[in-house]
């Protein structure tokens, strides 16, 4: 039936204005989001709907009709698929490192090439932890002179051939793990005829790439292999080509715009599909090769040349992770006073995050399998280059838990400071019963407000790019760290020995964490409400970067909200979007994709919202303050923000509002945007009630009497605009 259509022989009645509520990342049913208790879906499925009250006139007690978009499922999946992106974070990281470029255009040129670079090396580091253990630890340890644990040794059947053959078929297995990933960067959820991000051509020009230099890489560590009993003609052609591949791809995202500029993607998409193409020719003709070669290879403890190729990816990244933090660094003298975050000094962050979770990954997984199988021979380790990396990662860990706590007590007294003044402007008298109320809201306070420390945090923190380095140019001098350590620090091997040991236990138990937390993803609210919102900032943006990230859900969020409300105000005489935290982002972009004839009947509710606070400084060159500027003017500055000072995570758009603070321009219509909410709102119970109102920070709170005022009055401007 119709949406507005009588029922029951009840008489027509005129379409008022409707309030669609879009939620955020706690991902609440929409029975809760809307506050009554049975709802009933009017559009979308299972994963992405809008639900409306299941009464009669389906309408409020303040007049408008309640509808709600439900979209938490969107960036979620099965337990299975949740548990294998897990393992994908370090590239979902690199790919949104990416969106956080500066302004500055020739910076941020650079930072793109640097962030596509370290996405490609992440692809090329999984590639090579996977081959360490199929061809290093399996086909050449454990198949070979060293035995492997029972029953590991003769699993495969291919035990008693000679070491070719082994390799050769063994190296299916990282070629299956590229196939996989391949397949997992293809998948879509139902994508809309007007997708959001035009980036679909892109993401198949990176996934040609990056499958093209996976390959390469591959037949690179079975040619050096090899090659160290002797050159031959065919293993010296194979070779060249499969690092000029590697080398093509590399050029293909060293030029800045080559595979984004209209003019030169039908090239770039050519040339990247040709240089896939050959790498898989090249990966063919080599497991040939390496298969029919019987004679003549080498005898040592491990693959020959696979540590230096390991060796040469963990200490490629480091490079780049470097040189970005340098030119982010840089470019703050660009970026005038605005914020260390506003001056892209996030992307170096993410990328740091991207690094260090990619190196721990495959540092993991190799001294993990190594440990499965049986152990080393000759009681030995994984190859050097995976020592120095786990060494790093314990550093980093380490600084930076060390880092989290300096900051945090050194800012104690500053933001107790800060959230004292707004409390005791808020209640300038307080009884002495309400004295511990008083000092609950100001601990609140003060704890929301370490959200403003964070560019001091990311300063300090992109600065341990450092340490991975330093650990990494020690590993290229070939010698192991129990040695370095004596001969520098005098240290004896026993303890750098325990090191290692604490190392290894606290990458298990990151990796543990992963584990329980894509078990738990989307599965537990309490777990959605404060971890969650990683992971729906990470698959927010489009694959820029990365091909084998996850896809963007906002793909589909943003058009069907933007479809739905142009249905909506052809109906009924206008549209009232309320958006919490994230909502109030998707609900953003959807304003920026409306007609003229929809904008005119649509008003703005935000709450709770990241929109300046977050996202204006974590991805300045594409929600900032023009952007926002522009949503006003779309919606003709029919728009109310609510923020409270209790929050982390939301706050103003364009001013504060703070008693004392300056009053806005009243020429300047997004100075009358924000409105403070004071939280508490007494610190006593009202009367007839028996507690005093709770804080509530983060919380939506669409039946506070704030946010009714609020939808009362954007309503009146809905209907006199109509």
């Amino acid at each position: 039936m119709p949406e507005g259509a009588p029922e029951h022989g009840d008489q027509p009645r005129r379409p008022d204005v409707v309030e669609l509520r879009v939620h955020g990342v706690s991902g609440a049913e929409p029975a809760v989001i809307l506050d009554r208790a049975s709802v009933r879906q009017v559009a979308g499925d299972d994963r992405g709907g809008f639900h409306r009250t299941d009464r009669r006139d389906g309408a409020d007690p303040d007049g408008v009709t309640l509808e709600a978009y439900r979209w938490g499922d969107l960036p979620s999946g099965t337990v299975a698929r949740t548990l294998s992106m897990v393992f994908l974070l370090p590239f979902m990281f690199s790919n949104v490192a990416v969106w956080m470029r500066p302004t500055c255009r020739h910076s941020a040129a650079g930072v793109t090439v640097l962030c596509r670079l370290l996405a490609l090396n992440l692809t090329v580091l999984y590639v090579v932890s996977i081959a360490g253990v199929a061809l290093d630890l399996f086909a050449w340890q454990c198949l070979g002179a060293a035995r492997c644990r029972a029953p590991f040794e003769s699993m495969v059947g291919v035990d008693g051939r000679h070491v070719g053959q082994r390799l050769a078929v063994l190296a299916l297995v990282p070629i299956a793990a590229i196939g996989l990933l391949r397949l997992m960067g293809t998948r879509r959820s139902r994508p809309p005829g007007n997708a959001l991000w035009a980036v679909e051509p892109l993401v198949r020009r990176l996934r040609a790439i990056h499958v093209a230099a996976a390959l390469a890489v591959l037949d690179l560590v079975l040619l050096v292999a090899r090659r160290a009993a002797g050159a031959t003609v065919a293993t010296t052609v194979l070779l060249t080509l499969s690092a000029a591949v590697l080398l093509a791809c590399v050029a293909l995202l060293a030029v800045p715009g080559l595979i984004d500029r209209a003019a030169t993607a039908r090239t770039a998409e050519r040339t990247a599909r040709t240089t896939a193409v050959v790498a898989v020719g090249l990966t063919v003709a080599t497991l040939v090769i390496v298969a029919r070669d019987a004679p003549g290879w080498p005898s040592s403890a491990g693959l020959p040349g696979y540590g230096g190729i390991a060796g040469a990816a963990l200490f490629g990244q480091m490079i780049l992770l470097v040189l970005l933090s340098g030119l982010v660094l840089w470019h703050r003298g660009h970026a005038g006073g605005r914020s260390t975050l506003r001056r892209g000094l996030g992307a170096a962050v993410i990328a740091a995050f991207a690094v260090g979770l990619g190196g721990a990954l495959s540092t993991g997984l190799v001294y993990q399998s190594g440990e499965l199988l049986g152990g080393y021979p000759d009681g030995g380790g994984p190859p050097s280059p995976y020592r120095w990396t786990l060494l790093a990662f314990f550093l980093h860990v380490t600084s930076a838990a060390l880092l989290c706590g300096a900051l945090t007590v050194l800012s104690r007294r500053r933001r107790y400071r800060a959230a004292a003044a707004i409390a005791s402007r808020d209640f300038p008298v307080v009884p002495p019963e309400a004295v511990g109320r008083l000092r609950l809201a100001t601990r609140a306070i003060a704890r929301a407000r370490f959200t403003e420390w964070l560019g001091l945090l990311s300063a300090t923190y992109a600065v341990l790019a450092v340490v991975g380095l330093s650990t990494s140019l020690l590993g290229r001098t070939g010698r192991e760290p129990e040695e370095l350590a004596r001969r520098l620090l005098g240290l004896p091997p026993e303890v750098v020995e325990m090191g290692f040991t604490w190392s290894t236990y606290l990458l298990a138990a990151v990796l543990l964490l992963l584990f329980a937390a894509g078990a738990f993803a989307y599965r537990t609210t309490w777990f959605r409400r404060h971890v969650g919102i990683l992971w729906d900032l990470g698959t927010f943006w489009p694959r820029a970067a990365h091909p084998f990230a996850p896809p963007s859900y906002a793909d589909r969020a943003v058009p069907e909200l933007a479809d739905r409300i142009t249905q909506l105000a052809e109906r009924h005489t206008g549209v009232l979007l309320c958006g919490h935290s994230h909502g109030s982002v998707l609900l953003a972009l959807a304003v920026l994709r409306l007609p003229p004839r929809v904008r005119e009947r649509v008003a703005l509710l935000t709450y709770g919202s990241p929109l300046d606070r977050l996202y204006a400084r974590l991805f300045p060159a594409y929600l900032n303050e023009e952007v926002l500027r522009e949503v006003g003017e779309r919606v003709e500055w029919r728009w109310l923000n609510l923020w409270r000072d209790t929050d982390p995570v939301g706050g103003w758009i364009f001013a504060a509002h703070r008693p004392g603070d300056p009053s806005p321009d009243p020429a300047d219509p997004a100075g009358q945007v924000d409105r403070r909410l004071r939280d508490p709102p007494d610190l006593l119970p009202a009367p007839g009630e028996r507690s005093a109102p709770p804080l509530r920070g983060h919380q939506p709170g669409e039946t506070d009497p704030e946010f009714r005022a609020a939808v009362r009055e954007l309503a009146e401007r809905l209907r006199g605009a109509g």
